[in-house]
């Protein structure tokens, strides 16, 4: 499983890995006990059930029953191979890997990510070592002082600058023709359309690049120094830069966005480095897309209160119209997965003043001003009255339109204390009886279920099958499997006792088999060693669960089951004796049989009863 990753290594870059601190990047968690917990990554859920083990290294979701160690984790979460997820994790512990390949062959080479990944860093280091130290750089270092962006900021978040011409990247990747490739897929270079060679997409730009939480360089943006159009140009979508699933500036902010628990969105590049520079460094910016649902998830992992910033002109108000959109037509059912709700995000929409952007308003009216202004924004539901309310007015036929285009959203609180508070406050609004805007929520309501109910999400539907899991298999033999996990000294026991043997259940069998074969490794370990799939998730759910075990307790819960597993036979016996007379006609036996039969299974009944009365 490990492919050409040594198995030493492999132990070096568990044994240094903490899974809390990896998962905190991507996962909100909250200490309770010995454990944190978060909502889990891998579906919709309001109830946390995403844990992470700081003891055993391991986490496990008691919704979709997903599970495994750090290595599955990233596997899962970044979609990578077992050797890239443990790449990732070598280069961030500082471990180093060896370069040859199994046998003295040499390695094979580097996966498309990776090579992406190697060659945009190369570009940035060009680009930024041209606006911070090149002669070329000084019109670009010009305009960031008159835009009032300071050195420091420049330099955290690795701005750089490429001067006019077709062919400066080019010229400078000379040295290493192998890399042209990759420069072109990475969308850094353009094949010429009136011949052979290619030219540079970026010219006379200033170049904002664009960074993962993990530090990787995915891509860039560009702006002009002019008039000139576009005036922004962005990295075309590759297989390491989608536009819809990345925020700008996350990799610098993500610290002071979980840690507050507020984040600030912006429109672009500039308007997050004002805020930032100015102390508010909880921000984001989304890249020429409005927000979408990717990015609302991405951003419930570090914040529970998204603030969206939009100028007060009538792009910046359509802009805040489709970001809301998402979340009541169609984008994301709200029954389903009411991304902010779910999440637990508190959202706000800030408008600033009339002809002002958050670089202006800063610059005139300072950051704590620009904070006092956002804890006054209204939330989604409020702002959309409003702006109801301005696009249709108070009369007869003005009230009507409010009511109609606030049943949407109306409908989609799942809250009976925010959906009352918020019918009242539009029943005050408009002068209108709350009971007329409640009877059409309600038809509202029963048309919505109708369509739902005629057209059911395929989403939904694994949603409530994963509320609906169940655990696999009898309960003695999971706590059987629990107890290796979670006791081993019991292990020897059990192999004398031939246990295993016993079980009915073939996925908890092959579990057990599994950590007879790898006994005394940790469960962190035993899970690397198993495929991803519902073996992997099983055996992390048993390891996950708290028990006092004790080796007197262990004893008595394997006498227990091996005598229940006595009983089973004699009965097996006993049924063949009861077909026996049934063959030959002998009522008497029979009778005496059943007889026995059925105090068998009361006894039985009443002895597991007592057994597992406490499991």
């Amino acid at each position: 499983m490990t492919g050409y990753i040594p198995e030493d290594k492999v132990s070096e870059i568990r044994n240094a890995a903490d899974i809390v601190d990896i998962i905190s990047e991507t996962v909100l968690l909250k200490k309770t006990g010995k454990n944190f917990i978060g909502l889990c990554p891998f579906h919709s859920e309001k109830t946390p059930s995403f844990t992470v083990s700081p003891d055993k290294q391991i986490f496990h979701c008691f919704g979709c029953g997903t599970g495994g160690n750090v290595f599955s984790f990233l596997m899962r979460q970044e979609g990578l191979e077992f050797p890239d997820a443990a790449r990732l994790l070598a280069r961030r512990y500082g471990i180093d890997l060896p370069l040859g390949g199994d046998r003295g062959k040499n390695r094979r080479q580097a996966s498309e990510r990776e090579r992406l990944f190697a060659v945009n860093k190369l570009a940035l280091d060009y680009f930024q070592q041209t606006l911070l130290e090149h002669p070329e750089g000084k019109p670009a270092r010009q305009y960031l002082t008159d835009r009032g962006i300071h050195r420091k900021t420049a330099e955290a978040f690795q701005l750089g600058y490429v001067p006019g011409g077709w062919d400066n990247l080019i010229r400078h990747f000379r040295r290493n023709p192998r890399q042209l490739e990759a420069l072109e897929q990475s969308g850094l270079i353009v094949k010429s359309q009136r011949g052979q060679g290619y030219y540079d997409r970026f010219r006379q730009r200033l170049i904002f690049p664009i960074l993962d939480p993990q530090m990787h360089v995915l891509g860039f943006g560009g702006r002009v120094l002019d008039k000139t159009l576009p005036k922004y140009l962005n990295s075309p979508e590759t297989p390491v830069y989608n536009k819809r699933r990345v925020l700008y500036g996350l990799h610098r902010t993500k610290d002071k966005c979980r840690t507050s628990g507020n984040v600030y969105i912006v429109e672009g590049y500039l308007d997050l480095l004002a805020l930032y520079q100015n102390g508010i460094e909880n921000v984001v910016a989304t890249l020429g897309t409005a927000l979408t649902p990717d990015h609302v998830s991405l951003l419930t992992r570090y914040a529970e209160r998204m603030m969206l910033v939009y100028d007060s002109d009538e792009a910046g108000l359509r802009s805040a119209q489709r970001c809301i959109d998402i979340f009541w037509k169609g984008h994301v059912d709200f029954r389903r997965n009411d991304v902010f709700q779910e999440k637990n995000a508190d959202t706000r929409i800030l408008v600033l003043p009339e002809g002002h952007d958050p670089d202006s308003f800063l610059l005139k009216f300072g950051p704590k001003k620009f904070v006092r202004l956002a804890e006054d924004a209204p939330g989604i539901i409020s702002f959309l009255m409003e702006r109801a309310v301005q696009a249709h007015g108070l009369s007869v036929e003005g009230k009507i339109r409010i009511v109609n285009a606030m049943l949407p959203p109306l409908d989609a609180v799942n809250d009976r204390i925010a959906k009352a508070l918020y019918v009242k406050n539009l029943a005050e609004r408009i002068d209108l009886d709350e009971r007329t805007i409640w009877s059409k929520l309600g038809e509202h309501d029963r048309a919505s279920a109708s369509t739902r109910t005629a057209q059911p999400s395929q989403d939904l539907a694994s949603e409530t099958g994963a509320k609906q899991r169940r655990p696999t298999g009898n309960r003695f033999e999971r706590q059987i499997i629990a107890m290796m996990l979670q006791f081993p000294d019991i292990i020897g026991e059990i192999v004398a006792m031939q246990i295993l043997d016993f079980f009915e259940n073939r996925r908890l069998q092959s579990i057990g088999h599994h950590i007879l074969r790898l006994h005394p490794a940790p469960a962190a370990e035993l899970l690397t060693q198993m495929d991803a799939g519902e073996d992997r998730d099983m055996a992390a759910a048993l390891a996950m669960t708290e028990e006092a075990w004790t080796l007197q307790g262990c004893r008595r819960l394997l006498a227990q089951y091996v005598n229940l597993k006595a009983n089973k036979q004699q009965i097996a016996i006993l049924d063949e004796q009861i077909r026996a007379a049934e063959a030959r006609d002998d009522q008497d036996t029979l009778m005496q049989l059943l007889s026995k039969k059925q105090k068998m299974a009361v006894l039985r009944k009443n002895r597991k009863t007592r057994l597992l009365q406490d499991d």
